[in-house]
């Protein structure tokens, strides 16, 4: 139930990318304008995060999931309909205004309401539901698309969010909370990691940043490449590719039981080394050896997701919502930012120099790991000093 909430919540989120080349030809712009438009859905995620983590003891849990998917099938209903790329636009910022507003409210319901014991089983779950979504929600778009169009495609999608609403009804239940996110971290962290301000917490939120920034300049543009000769691939095609997602529904929640045996510094360079070895596979022409490299990009982007997102809860031990919350607006911050940049370079440069920008942010990300290290000799395996 929660993996299907997760799902139904985030489909929409990367599902258009997969439908970027017909997009492109429908309102007759560039690659870069339409992705720009496609991944502005993180406008609206960056806002809703950073208030959900500042006023997020004055929403309902119940209630806020509930409003927030009934609400996000309308922009997402009405994108059928766009008349203009400037339409589409601010359509896809709605839809991650209350995407990211279901998506924190429900993180925060099952911190509330998970016992401990249940608790990493609960959040494995929603992880889980999430990756599913990057796979199924691009292959349902693609073959959607490619059989009956983009007006059929949207208004599915728009089914599917009433359909996460109608799920949150019968399963989102406020009742007996047993705080387990309470001692989490709080018993743990070190006082001075506890601010905002720590560096091992801003590094934990520009590692976000680039996370992101080279995953939707990834999975954005390589459509193109993709839709183009010598690879030539049609949308249904197209929509295969993303199988390259389901090893990544196996290896992320391994993430946590990485960072216990190894630490997290470690884990994370492990998992951007391999997110290296796949940038470097997709400059091939030859159709098997780029889906290794999608492969092997997002096994390393979801894993160290998982891992930064474990270290922020970890670091900020009291101030953990606001610190989950700003994390998660820098998170999509960086898919816009991602989408902007990648999408210049691509339109003027073309998918090698594009490959060189990603891995220049990977690079920039890689760097600062080392300061996911809190100076009063904790470390992150298993929670325990050294």
């Amino acid at each position: 139930m929660i993996g299907a909430m997760a799902f139904l919540t985030l489909v929409d989120l990367f599902a258009t990318q997969a439908i970027l080349p017909p997009l492109t030809a429908h309102y007759g712009v560039t690659p870069a304008q339409m992705g720009t438009a496609v991944n502005a859905t993180t406008i609206g995620m960056a806002i809703a995060s950073a208030a959900i983590a500042w006023k997020g003891p004055k929403f309902g849990r119940r209630n806020g999931i509930l409003a927030s998917l009934i609400l996000l099938a309308l922009p997402t209903a009405l994108l059928s309909f766009a008349p203009n790329l400037t339409v589409f636009f601010l359509l896809r910022v709605a839809q991650g205004l209350c995407m990211a507003t279901a998506f924190a409210l429900t993180l925060a319901f099952l911190g509330e309401t998970s016992c401990p014991m249940a608790l990493a089983g609960s959040f494995a779950a929603y992880v889980t539901g999430n990756v599913g979504s990057n796979l199924f929600g691009r292959l349902i778009a693609s073959s959607v698309v490619d059989e009956y169009g983009l007006v059929a495609n949207f208004l599915l999608f728009a089914v599917l969010n009433l359909c996460g609403a109608l799920l949150a009804y019968f399963f989102v239940v406020e009742g007996n909370k047993c705080n387990a996110m309470a001692p989490m971290g709080a018993d743990h962290a070190p006082p001075e990691a506890q601010s905002l301000a720590a560096r091992p917490l801003v590094a934990a939120f520009a590692i976000g940043f680039l996370i992101l920034f080279g995953f939707v300049g990834t999975y954005t543009y390589v459509n193109f490449v993709l839709a183009r000769p010598p690879i030539a691939l049609d949308m249904m095609q197209i929509g295969f590719v993303y199988f390259v997602f389901a090893p990544s529904i196996v290896t992320t929640p391994l993430a946590g039981r990485a960072a216990s045996a190894l630490g997290v510094p470690m884990a994370m360079r492990a998992a951007f080394l391999v997110a290296f070895l796949g940038l470097a596979l997709t400059l091939s022409h030859a159709l098997p050896t780029v889906l290794a490299g999608l492969t092997l990009i997002a096994i390393g982007t979801f894993f160290a997701q998982a891992l930064a997102t474990g270290f922020v809860s970890f670091a900020a031990g009291a101030k953990r919502g606001v610190a989950s919350g700003t994390y998660l607006a820098a998170y999509f911050s960086g898919g816009l930012a991602g989408s902007i940049v990648v999408g210049r370079i691509f339109d003027r440069w073309g998918w090698n120099s594009s490959v060189a920008a990603i891995a220049a942010a990977f690079l920039a990300a890689f760097a600062l790991i080392s300061a996911l290290r809190l100076e009063s000799g904790h470390d992150l395996k298993a929670g325990n000093k050294r």
